[in-house]
């Protein structure tokens, strides 16, 4: 499909340029970057209706759109971010996010994923479905976020730009934290229920994504009452983001269940 094409293309150039950017003026970096993201965002988005008209229904419900629904909520928060400027965000975090998500692309684009244009088989049908997976991957792509300012804290020196990176971090997981635990436990529960007759049945993706909201419960606990190191924080944060990747490739490839659509 040429739109796709045409994402795989942008999303390319936009990371290619950011990696360029570090040695443009502030001045056209800052504002070039994020309308590059924006319109990556868009891209994806319109492959995304477009794919939705063709099945009739809201195409959520194969890997294929979920890697670019996750791609398409990246490339917003990221263009978002950069835009604004109550928070500061350097040209490193959104090269390394924006990096994430054409890695998503990347995958997508494999022979692992297929790209067949098919309406959901009927357990899929469903608006919880939707808000579902809608939810998670918003939450998770401001876990996404999270994961980029972690590592910049475990790789930094500077104790300045540690704590700057560690306000990011906590920022991202704060607001990724409770639309997470809407989409994943929430809605994925209530779709349980109406698909499967129970809310929960310890499936594969249901425990790992427990076992995701349980690591990002413990970061908000250190980094609120246990008043832990930065570091330790930081590590978790890391480690949440790995269980979500693999709550959703390791689940759907490794691991079988009532979650095993592709």
């Amino acid at each position: 499909m040429i739109l796709s094409l045409i994402c795989y293309f942008w999303a390319g150039l936009s990371v290619l340029l950011q990696g360029i950017f570090f040695f443009w003026s502030p001045l056209r970096r800052r504002f070039l970057v994020p309308f590059m993201n924006l319109t990556a965002s868009i891209l994806l988005l319109s492959v995304l209706i477009y794919r939705s008209v063709k099945i009739e229904f809201i195409a959520l419900t194969g890997t294929f759109e979920s890697l670019l629904f996750y791609a398409f909520c990246i490339f917003l928060i990221s263009g978002i971010y950069g835009l604004q400027k109550k928070i500061s965000v350097k040209e490193v975090i959104q090269f390394f996010i924006s990096m994430t998500a054409l890695a998503l692309l990347l995958v997508a684009s494999s022979p692992l994923v297929s790209k067949d244009l098919n309406p959901p088989v009927p357990a899929l049908q469903s608006a919880w479905l939707i808000l579902h997976v809608a939810f998670s991957f918003i939450g998770e792509a401001f876990f996404a976020f999270s994961f980029v300012t972690a590592l910049l804290v475990l790789f930094s020196r500077d104790e300045t730009r540690m704590k700057q990176y560690d306000a990011l971090t906590y920022k991202a997981i704060i607001v990724g934290y409770p639309v997470f635990t809407l989409g994943a436990l929430l809605f994925g529960a209530i779709w349980a229920e109406t698909a499967w007759g129970a809310f929960w049945s310890w499936d594969p993706k249901e425990t790992w994504a427990l076992i995701t909201w349980l690591f990002y419960s413990l970061y908000l606990h250190f980094r609120l009452y246990a008043r832990k190191s930065v570091r330790i924080c930081s590590w978790i944060a890391v480690i949440g983001f790995l269980s979500t990747l693999f709550t959703f490739f390791g689940v759907n490839y490794l691991l079988s269940g009532l979650h095993s659509y592709r």
